[in-house]
């Protein structure tokens, strides 16, 4: 069983994260790699980096195309790779996930420079999750118990989105998705 969820998982970074990341210069299989790779560089724990490796699995799940955002339309990516995971990890990788958007909405409420930092399609998107959050959902969110780690993968999210960065193949990454596995 685990073989059969780890090359799934292979198969979703390597074919269908050939996508177009946004309005980046990088594909989606890029940005994830540029992702773990700086949360290992970090320190990061094995979950964290697991997290951040698969943050965006959602949008390679889904039949929306490469830029809904530009549509209009919120893909909830967020949500959905949650729920794909959920099945086969626990919550020090999915919360992460399922948080890391609205880490992006808590970052710009308290941060005054950090809506600055944001490329164009995240300022877009931002716009279709609900903007900076309101002081009661940054008391909730603060409150969160994975809150602090998904704050750390949206500080990676936010720079792996570097042209022809070099990084480390998806194998290199996937002994920590292996860690994590529920079911080993």
């Amino acid at each position: 069983m685990a073989e059969d969820v780890l090359s799934h998982i292979v198969f979703l970074l390597t074919e269908k994260g050939q996508r177009q990341y946004g309005l980046h210069d990088v594909t989606q299989l890029q940005h994830a790699l540029q992702s773990a790779w700086l949360a290992e560089q970090d320190g990061a724990d094995p979950p964290l980096i697991a997290a951040a490796l698969l943050h965006d699995i959602g949008h390679m799940t889904h039949a929306l195309g490469e830029n809904p955002a530009a549509a209009g339309v919120d893909d909830r990516h967020e949500q959905v790779g949650h729920a794909f995971l959920a099945r086969w990890f626990g919550p020090e990788v999915t919360e992460p996930v399922r948080l890391h958007v609205a880490a992006k909405r808590y970052l710009c409420a308290v941060e005054p420079d950090y809506f600055s930092r944001l490329s164009p399609d995240s300022v877009l998107s931002l716009k279709l999750q609900g903007g900076p959050m309101t002081a009661s959902e940054v008391a909730a969110f603060r409150a969160l118990p994975q809150a602090e780690a998904a704050v750390r993968l949206r500080r990676y999210d936010e720079a792996a989105k570097v042209k022809d960065l070099q990084t480390p193949p998806p194998e290199k990454f996937m002994t920590y998705v292996a860690a994590c596995l529920l079911t080993q």
